[in-house]
């Protein structure tokens, strides 16, 4: 009898949490985060809305919420002008606790992921063959501005909540370790998807270019493919962690000596390296009819450059960008990390804005090892402790 009153005390908890987390259809999805307001870096509490909750739509209830090393070129205006007041986060893993009436591929109780972009047109070439990330109108999860939604700005995931269209949202496997998974919606995908594109097979003699949030999970992937990994980076603290994770050697590129000896090596090099540095070092060391596919990106300040003479006398080279995957993919990524225990390593930090202000530094003074995620299952609790912004509130149409 005790254990029944217990299931029932339980269950009436968890259907208090989902109806208070609920909006009434039509309505605006009130939301409280953290939002930088400048270019200093500095977070202050935030309260702002979604969109109201269509009929295609599912209300997520952010968990954790990973911080990417874009979260600082962003914050920071590294690429450009940006809007603020600005919540960034775009590696959000949660639960659903609303869906819209259409749809098919959540219901309430389910975890789901959101990933780098939140919608697209669903017409173009690339929308038809799942190559999202490539559509013209495709939207950002942060900070582009949504023109299926009154072009209003959106806002990404140092949230309590997300609503996003369910073909947008990732189906997270139930054994999946939750505090984990959130960065495995960039670092992962990032990462899964030119390993994938460059048909990477048992035996092949492959590198990675920087060793951070990206590059330990290429290492993963690349090493689960049975790849012979090197790994390229400028610090020593990284290289018991490589071997670790089982890369066959790493260089530390500051060491003259490593360097000696690896020109035409490696049959694929991914760099992810978001700082300063000399891509035609790389390229030399690609064998003939080899590729380098990029997808770090470093600030307009410190932007890396090709000389076109270097493609001539390295020719037979390939070298090209590579960006995220589209949704099919993700999943495909996400269930093949599940399945096979591939994870970020990860320090999980509460949400306090001082604790996510430090995070971001510590990620653009390279202090960092790999992945920050943030615990967003503390943020009322932190939130309800400081004065709230008294920006006003907009509703997002």
């Amino acid at each position: 009898m005790k254990k029944y009153i217990l299931l029932l005390c339980t269950a009436c908890v968890i259907f208090g949490v989902i109806q208070k987390s609920r909006a009434e259809e039509g309505e605006c999805v009130r939301t409280r985060g953290f939002a930088v307001f400048d270019n200093s870096g500095k977070f202050k509490p935030y309260e702002f809305t979604r969109h109201a909750v269509g009929e295609n739509d599912i209300l997520i209830e952010i968990l954790y919420c990973g911080i990417c090393h874009t979260d600082v070129h962003y914050i920071h205006e590294d690429w450009g002008k940006e809007e603020f007041p600005m919540v960034p986060g775009h590696e959000i893993a949660g639960r659903v606790v609303q869906v819209g009436k259409k749809v098919t591929k959540f219901k309430v109780g389910d975890y789901a992921g959101v990933g780098c972009m939140v919608n697209s047109c669903g017409k173009c070439d690339a929308c038809s063959r799942d190559w999202e990330m490539y559509c013209p109108q495709r939207v950002l999860t942060y900070p582009d501005k949504d023109p299926f939604h009154g072009n209003t700005q959106a806002q990404g995931g140092y949230a309590n909540n997300i609503v996003v269209s369910e073909k947008f949202a990732i189906k997270i496997p139930e054994k999946a370790k939750m505090e984990k998974v959130a960065p495995l919606f960039c670092a992962g995908i990032t990462t899964y998807s030119p390993i994938r594109y460059a048909n990477i097979k048992k035996g092949d003699v492959v590198a990675v270019a920087g060793f951070g949030g990206l590059g330990h999970m290429a290492v993963q992937y690349l090493v689960a493919l049975g790849a012979e990994v090197t790994v390229f980076d400028v610090t020593e603290e990284k290289r018991e962690d490589a071997l670790r994770l089982g890369a066959k050697k790493y260089v530390n590129v500051k060491k003259a000596e490593e360097m000696k000896g690896l020109e035409n090596t490696f049959r694929f090099i991914l760099s992810t390296i978001p700082a300063k540095h000399d891509p035609v070092m790389y390229i030399r060391m690609l064998a003939v009819d080899g590729e380098m596919a990029v997808a770090g990106i470093p600030a307009a300040a410190d932007m890396a450059y090709i000389p076109v003479g270097a493609l001539v006398s390295l020719s037979r080279r390939k070298v090209y960008g590579t960006l995220i995957g589209g949704i099919s993919q993700t999943q495909e990524m996400l269930d093949y990390s599940v399945e096979n225990g591939i994870y970020p390593e990860v320090e999980i930090i509460p949400a306090d804005p001082k604790e996510v202000s430090q995070a971001l530094e510590n990620l653009r003074t390279g202090k960092a090892k790999f992945r920050y995620v943030i615990d967003m299952r503390t943020l009322n609790e932190e939130i309800n402790k400081i004065p709230v912004s008294s920006e006003k509130i907009k509703c997002a149409e």
